[in-house]
């Protein structure tokens, strides 16, 4: 998943992130792998990772209200919400 960190709620943000979001995900399974922050250049400003043990495990969370509701949480601090479901392969994977 990768987005951009809306200025005017930066530091409501951060609460969220911890206090909620990463929780919750791995309340549902998520395993995280990775979390980058961009500090130069034109890229997303954070990229976090995570793990489901399959595929099928992956499609069935993302359907969930659970899923659907932290994500709608979520886009009041962020803009530019990007996720890509890819088969893990052990590694960094963009």
């Amino acid at each position: 998943m990768t987005w951009n960190i809306d200025a005017e709620r930066e530091q409501e943000y951060f609460e969220f992130v911890v206090r909620e979001f990463l929780p919750a995900v791995q309340k549902m399974g998520f395993q995280l792998s990775d979390a980058w922050v961009t500090v130069y250049g034109e890229q997303p400003q954070i990229l976090v990772g995570a793990i489901l043990p399959s595929m099928r495990k992956v499609q069935a969370v993302l359907r969930t209200e659970a899923w659907l509701s932290l994500l709608n949480k979520l886009d009041d601090f962020v803009t530019d919400f990007q996720q890509k479901i890819v088969e893990y392969n052990g590694s960094f994977q963009f």
